[in-house]
């Protein structure tokens, strides 16, 4: 599976750049870069994991990401139709600019949010979304107007998630970044399978006491925790296809039924089978 670094090509000196419908769903594309991201997805599930972060997201998502911090692509997976909008800033027209100027004041609060992650809700979301996919046909001077009009409502907007408890600090170099991208990327192939630490660790070229360290220490968990939240998200897609708790459990490398339901209940406050429910 082919692993790179985004490359973001807006031209030179543009204070924001805007990409539509990049179809990277056949891509483990594991990224960081100084622009802040705006990305509205509209599509029937997928994968939303930013930072340590990772959940399930249904019909439509939109995700304000600050400054370096990690996050796979949106798309990731997505087997059916989907609609996509990606917006980078500039991180010294956000800072300097959106941030600094005091006419708009009212953005600082939401961007010092975008350095948690933040997820935004409700009807909003569809209002801005279709906003953002219908800048396509504007000329820059319109689409940066209609961007500070969605600024500017998604800083007064009450209907938003932050991502993690405390501001996602980037605190990796390009080496260790490259490291953590493989050690995802290991994980997204062979979660449905049982995974022996010392495998992982020797794909890394570290000992098994080496590489726990290593991971607890990069990512603020331990690798059997990251590795179950990670089997758990993509459980819950098995079970909102209406499938049972037995195939959710095994498909996603549990190997035993009253584990699966312990994880489960663990992760996401509640047994599978009364996730299940919610959809069937």
């Amino acid at each position: 599976m082919k692993i790179q670094l985004e490359s973001i090509n807006a031209n030179r000196g543009n204070s924001f750049s805007m990409m539509y419908n990049p179809r990277l769903s056949d891509l483990f594309f594991w990224h960081f870069h100084p622009e802040y991201e705006l990305v509205y997805i509209k599509a029937d599930q997928g994968t939303r994991h930013v930072g340590d972060h990772i959940s399930t997201f249904f019909g439509s998502d939109l995700v304000l990401i600050g400054s370096n911090i990690p996050h796979l692509n949106f798309d990731y997976g997505i087997k059916t139709p989907y609609q996509k909008v990606v917006v980078h800033l500039d991180k010294a027209f956000v800072e300097n600019h959106l941030m600094g100027i005091p006419e708009l004041g009212h953005h600082i609060g939401l961007f010092h949010d975008a350095s948690f992650g933040v997820a935004f809700s409700g009807e909003l979301k569809e209002e801005i979304g279709q906003k953002l996919l219908a800048f396509e046909t504007l000329n820059t001077f319109d689409q940066y107007q209609g961007l500070m009009e969605i600024f500017y409502k998604l800083a007064h907007s009450s209907y938003t998630e932050r991502l993690h408890d405390q501001p996602y600090s980037h605190k990796f170099s390009e080496r260790d970044q490259g490291r953590l991208r493989g050690i995802y990327s290991y994980i997204d192939q062979h979660y449905h399978q049982k995974i022996e630490l010392s495998e992982i660790a020797s794909q890394s070229s570290m000992t098994r006491e080496a590489f726990c360290r290593y991971f607890k220490k990069s990512t603020g968990s331990t690798f059997v925790g990251f590795l179950n939240r990670y089997r758990i998200s993509h459980a819950k897609r098995i079970l909102m296809s209406g499938r049972s708790v037995s195939e959710a459990c095994f498909e996603t490398g549990f190997e035993s039924l009253s584990y699966f339901n312990r994880i489960f209940k663990k992760i996401s406050g509640e047994n599978p089978s009364v996730f299940r429910k919610k959809y069937f």
